[in-house]
């Protein structure tokens, strides 16, 4: 799943209370450039993309728990199925840090 946020403060916090929900194993944040319109109006900004790793059966509540602690009116929020993947991202609750 894959939202944008308007800063790497609101970025960290959704990721923190996504994982700490467990409705997320992990959540990637990185900062990009997007052109869009809003209210008329062509914009160019500086966002933060998170992209959740979860699986198909929490996709549901981590929808609702986006749009429930979003800072947009509108997230736009991007459901993406995957065909495969390795043990340890399927099964997030496998992820392990190396230290």
């Amino acid at each position: 799943m894959t939202t944008t946020v308007d800063s790497a403060e609101a970025a960290d916090t959704l990721a923190k209370n996504v994982v700490e929900a467990r409705l997320g194993a992990c959540v990637q944040i990185v900062p990009i450039r997007s052109v869009y319109r809003w209210d008329g109006e062509v914009h160019v900004d500086a966002e933060w993309q998170c992209v959740v790793k979860t699986s198909a059966i929490r996709v549901d509540e981590l929808v609702a728990h986006i749009k429930a602690h979003h800072t947009y009116d509108v997230p736009e929020i991007v459901v993406t199925s995957v065909a495969g993947a390795t043990t340890t991202t399927s099964h997030g609750s496998q992820r392990r840090p190396r230290r």
